[in-house]
């Protein structure tokens, strides 16, 4: 589906292990958005053991490992579907799935700016990917009235996709995750759907047929003769 460039899946569990343990301590807190493992309970615990940090899961559609009597659930904090936790002053909504309308979208400080974020997995790098993005664009743009404020003001949108190929598979912190974000948006060439794979492609200028256009001059300029 992503096109991750592995030879073998146990190839891909060891870099992406490497990458992890080399930027987490053990006093860390992660937080993993969901589709942890495909694996059995044994094999995802020969996994979780390798990993540094005090771990914590948000439940996705593919962690069925979790109804396997085997998995050991005690190396995690906790194991929830969805959570909402603190970073400093900053208010961070958890799931796997994307949330359009999230807790405290609309929510602003005393600086007068939103401070919550929305962070999310499962659309991996897809068309749906594109979609949200579209949808942040629309919302960011939209105005709506807002006590207190004379003019109508633009609706905050915080969500973030923390897909594991967007950071080189290195758990990041948030200000970590928002840099990220923003250079992928920044950097991101214009999409449209790939009608044979259903992915996305970049969208391709068709580029001008000179030769047409210096025949459209010569008869231009013989005609002005």
């Amino acid at each position: 589906m992503d096109c991750r460039g592995f030879e073998t899946p146990t190839e891909m569990n060891e870099y992406m292990i490497s990458q992890w343990n080399s930027h987490v301590t053990d006093q860390d807190e992660v937080y993993i958005l969901g589709d942890l493992s495909v694996g059995k309970g044994k094999a995802t615990n020969a996994i979780t053991e390798q990993l540094k940090g005090k771990l914590h899961l948000i439940i996705g559609n593919h962690d069925d490992f979790l109804s396997d009597k085997q998995f050991d659930t005690d190396r995690f904090e906790w194991i929830k579907p969805y959570a909402e936790i603190y970073d400093g002053r900053r208010k961070v909504i958890l799931s796997h799935y994307p949330v359009f309308c999230y807790n405290a979208q609309y929510r602003l400080g005393k600086d007068g700016l939103n401070h919550t974020y929305m962070l999310y997995g499962h659309v991996h790098n897809t068309p749906d990917e594109a979609l949200i993005d579209y949808f942040q664009q629309v919302t960011r743009n939209t105005k709506r009235h807002v006590k207190g404020r004379t003019e109508p003001q633009n609706i905050p949108c915080h969500m973030i996709n923390c897909f594991c190929m967007f950071s080189d598979y290195v758990p990041l912190s948030l200000d970590s995750w928002i840099r990220t974000d923003n250079e992928r948006r920044a950097n991101a060439l214009e999409t449209e759907i790939d009608p044979e794979t259903g992915g996305l492609r970049p969208v391709v200028q068709e580029e001008e047929d000179l030769s047409t256009i210096e025949e459209e001059n010569a008869e231009k300029t013989e005609n002005e003769d």
